[in-house]
């Protein structure tokens, strides 16, 4: 009998369902490989931006006391203001130093042994933290800081690269969010540790502040379990064995495909060293994806996410909740911000970064117009306060689910292996530099424009999103190569068909 058209291809589809099935879920060496590099890496991130809010006073306290035992005078306001943001600011100096030096380490050492030799950064920070108040010294206090902040600059620059390079590519978003996920779970595992039924009290905030060689300690006795990434090991180190060694392990017996794909990139990039930084900003072909993570990463820290946690303690009172309440409402934002990401994490590779992201912006910037006007008619009705703490948690909503969770997955996707360091380096410091920024600057934004400051964020967000609908292309279920040939093409400035297929654009030359 002749074949028909369904004894062809039946075999086919029944062979793509299979496949489907298999990638649909990661293998648990791959898991716990992701959560033994988080745990160690931008958990510390998160945990360290949260955990200083609880014990201010306290050290404002011991500031005080320990320059009256020196000077036999009580400090003075400017000098205390002065020394406190010395060590709060402390952390994003050292986050832009860590990310400046992340990039090289990663090249030369491997992602994983930056991973592993980044808590030594940790460690020596939660000694110095913890040794400040028996000590009487509070400049320990300073450059404890200073070294937990080199710890997040490194880890925020190796880690996502980590993640994405022993990921397969059906499931690179999702094991990509796991940077989000667990930076959110850090803040609100500080924010749950600095209460007063647990560490939040004045006689413990020096053990507060050195629980930050927990995790340091468990990334060390669980990450050399799992191999090096095997991008890093077939294209830069040039090891076949160790590569398929290391690709057995996270993905299972059958990873050909992921093998295949790397060895085509070697191929491609065959005789090409990783670029620095400055190679990668005076080369031309990456033009477009250096102006997206430079954008994306600065609108990260300038899209008002930290607006919105400098109003909330305020929008809190005005909606009438007791101020020894309002710490259990702020592990209420955090738990939501934790949920959102993990909501990401399993939207992304259904609906596709570029719709994350874009949604996400968007949704910020109806926020703000949304807050801008809750904040201006804020005495008009005493519902009024209730829609703005709505608007907190819309905001935070919306962050989580977009730029929160994507920004750092593109940053990965858009370059290849030689150029991926040194794009981190830009990203990072750009990132850092844009906290720094923000940290200096806001307090003098609220005070010039006041409730009308989210205006500002509203033209940030909305730009961006237009900025990301117009250039960006869909990288979902796509290798790194396609997505550079996207950008190479003579029409990468348009957009991709939604569903990421392909590597075919819709618009205009650059």
């Amino acid at each position: 009998m002749p074949k028909t058209f369904m004894d062809e291809y039946e075999p086919l589809l029944f062979k793509e369902i299979e496949d489907s099935k298999k990638t649909k879920f990661p293998n648990i060496s791959l898991l716990l490989a992701v959560c033994a590099a988080c745990i160690g890496g931008t958990f510390q991130y998160g945990y360290n931006i949260s955990v200083i809010n609880a014990p201010t006073e306290y050290v404002h306290n011991f500031i005080n006391q320990t320059w009256k035992e020196r000077f036999q005078t009580d400090i003075s306001e400017d000098v205390l203001t002065l020394l406190w943001s010395t060590i709060v600011s402390g952390y994003t100096v050292g986050g832009f130093i860590g990310a400046s030096i992340g990039g090289v380490l990663s090249v030369k050492m491997g992602r994983k042994m930056t991973l592993l030799a980044n808590n030594i950064f940790a460690l020596t920070a939660a000694l110095l933290l913890g040794l400040s108040y028996p000590a009487g010294l509070f400049e320990l206090l300073i450059i404890g800081r200073l070294f937990t902040g080199i710890n997040a600059g490194v880890a925020i620059c190796v880690q996502p690269q980590y993640l994405g390079e022993i990921a397969p590519t059906s499931l690179r978003g999702a094991m990509g969010t796991g940077t989000s996920i667990f930076i959110t779970g850090g803040i609100l595992f500080g924010q749950v540790v600095g209460l007063k039924e647990l560490l939040g009290r004045e006689e413990y905030w020096p053990i507060l502040l050195a629980t930050t060689c927990i995790p340091a300690f468990l990334q060390l006795l669980i990450l050399p379990w799992f191999p090096e990434s095997p991008r890093y090991l077939l294209i830069d180190k040039r090891d076949d064995e160790g590569c398929k060694k290391a690709l057995k392990q996270l993905h299972g017996a059958n990873c050909d495909q992921e093998w295949e794909d790397i060895n085509q990139e070697r191929n491609n990039l065959a005789g090409l060293k990783a670029k620095t930084p400055w190679e990668l900003l005076r080369d031309r072909s990456v033009r477009w994806q250096l102006l997206t993570i430079v954008l994306l990463n600065a609108a990260q820290q300038l899209n008002g996410i930290n607006a919105i946690y400098f109003y909330a303690d305020y929008l809190f009172k005005q909606a009438g909740i007791p101020s020894d309440k309002i710490p259990y409402v702020t592990v209420g934002t955090g738990a939501c911000e934790c949920i959102t990401a993990l909501t990401c994490g399993m939207l992304i590779e259904c609906l596709g970064r570029k719709a994350l992201i874009t949604g996400g912006y968007t949704l910020m910037s109806i926020c703000c117009v949304l807050f801008t006007l809750t904040l201006t008619f804020q005495d008009a009705s005493p519902i009024i306060p209730y829609l703005s703490m709505a608007c907190v948690f819309a905001f935070i909503l919306s962050f989580g689910l977009g730029p929160g969770g994507v920004t750092n997955i593109l940053t990965t996707e858009l370059f290849t292996q030689t150029s991926r360091s040194a794009a981190y380096i830009i990203a990072g410091s750009v990132n850092w530099f844009s906290f720094f920024f923000i940290g200096l600057v806001f307090p003098f934004i609220v005070i010039g424009l006041q409730q009308y400051c989210f205006l500002v964020f509203l033209v940030i967000c909305f730009s961006v999103a237009m900025y990301i609908f117009l250039v960006i292309p869909e990288t979902k279920n796509k290798t790194f190569l396609e997505i550079h040939n996207e950008f190479r093409s003579p029409s990468n400035r348009a957009v991709s068909r939604a569903d990421g297929a392909g590597t075919t654009l819709l618009s205009t030359s650059i």
